[in-house]
């Protein structure tokens, strides 16, 4: 049987690797960059979180779009066997805060070593610096794909993993919902998830490169709570980015930005109001002749610190011992609630995935094979799944791209 492999990412060379391990099979693995992985390779900061040692459960918990879709992959390669597959093919494995899992060497290139190690040693035919133009289909069976050179590559099946459009100086493009659209199956939506947040207010360019730790953020739209989380964040000379915010892109539907849309951060999340209260009564009682600029240095980060005060209507020269109840319950309410207005986001450029792409309801969840095409699958980002950052879109990858190797050798 021939099976050709569209996309040499994550997706792609994972099920190139399950598709060859039966010798019977012919397969090419097929990819428009000039090398495989080139995504994979700037992912967690060139270290590569692969996959996350939660359990089942925390792993659906991290998947935001169509979870229900992911069990039979999930469940036919989970994180474990992710884990028992790399160690299998000589990478050592560590696992970090958070259950995240990465390469012992903290190099991405490593994991993708291991990928071409294994594909290569299987046999698998590599074609780099070939693009797809449309899969071949006759009587609704797919026959091969046609190259954008105009080459025809006979196949019995093909399984297409082309990724999403985030990213796109790692070679990312629309070539998975083109090709979608132009054989009549239907593409969700593409928007940008993980990505950094506009922020109308000016105190962010003021804050630029101050990282805040151990905070909790939440967005509100039109009142309602649309997320919660606690974590790490950065302000930028755009508005705020760092995994927690990344988190909180993920449950922002394109159409709230338009609307009225606040994040709120709560700078001493691990105090209650009382608890932050007596922290600053105590503060002050030691600064009780100093002026207000000057009391806040054990409190705050020293960039912080001007804008705090500017927020809270606090004349800075004011002396500690001047400051009314009211005034002080007032700092510690904006301490415990600074609220900023969200207005869009980063795009595809700076999104770390893709939210949308091909409908879930065109695909068969035990197999990844298409429901309108026989011989047609599809693996990774470009289906409309995806999920938190912890490891878990690269496991999706993993186990709908083992998944869909599976299936298209018919075992």
């Amino acid at each position: 049987m021939k099976i050709i492999v569209v996309g040499g990412g994550a997706a792609g060379m994972m099920a190139a690797a399950t598709a060859s391990e039966n010798k019977n099979n012919e397969v090419i693995l097929i990819e428009k960059n000039e090398k495989l992985g080139k995504k994979l390779f700037i992912t967690g900061k060139g270290r590569c979180n692969l996959t996350n040692a939660c359990d089942s459960e925390g792993f659906f918990n991290n998947v935001i779009t169509n979870p229900k879709f992911l069990y039979s992959a999930f469940n036919d390669f989970d994180n474990n066997s992710v884990m028992d597959f790399f160690d299998k093919h000589g990478l050592r494995l560590k696992t970090e805060r958070g259950a995240r899992v990465f390469p012992m060497s903290d190099h991405s290139s490593d994991v993708i070593k291991t990928l071409e190690k294994v594909i290569k040693e299987n046999g698998v035919g590599i074609r780099l610096n070939t693009r797809a133009e449309t899969v071949i289909v006759k009587e609704g069976q797919v026959k091969g794909i046609l190259t954008k050179t105009g080459e025809k590559m006979p196949a019995d099946r093909v399984i297409l993993a082309l990724g999403g459009v985030s990213y796109p100086g790692c070679g990312a493009s629309d070539d998975a919902f083109r090709i979608a659209e132009n054989l009549d199956i239907k593409v969700s939506k593409e928007e940008p998830a993980l990505v950094p947040l506009v922020i109308r207010e000016d105190i962010c360019k003021r804050l630029q490169g101050l990282s805040l730790k151990n905070v909790s953020a939440e967005l509100v739209y039109n009142n309602k709570s649309v997320y919660h989380g606690f974590g790490e964040m950065l302000f930028t000379h755009y508005g705020v980015s760092g995994p927690l915010i990344l988190s909180a892109s993920s449950y922002i539907k394109n159409g709230m930005y338009e609307g009225d849309l606040k994040l709120h951060i709560d700078t001493k999340s691990a105090l209650t109001e009382k608890q932050l209260d007596d922290r600053v009564l105590r503060d002050f009682s030691e600064n009780l002749n100093r002026k207000f600029s000057n009391s806040l240095n054990a409190l705050l980060p020293s960039k912080l610190i001007p804008v705090i005060i500017e927020l809270s209507k606090i004349d800075p020269e004011k002396k500690v011992n001047e400051i009314t109840r009211e005034e002080r319950n007032k700092f510690v309410k904006l301490l415990k609630d600074i609220v900023l207005t969200v207005e869009g986001n980063r795009g595809f450029l700076e999104a770390i995935v893709t939210r949308g792409g091909i409908n879930v309801k065109e695909i068969n969840p035990s197999t990844m094979e298409s429901k309108k095409i026989k011989g047609l699958f599809f693996a990774g980002e470009m289906i409309d799944v995806d999920a938190l950052t912890g490891g878990f879109n690269l496991q999706i990858a993993w186990s709908t791209g083992h998944l869909a190797g599976e299936s298209a050798t018919g075992s």
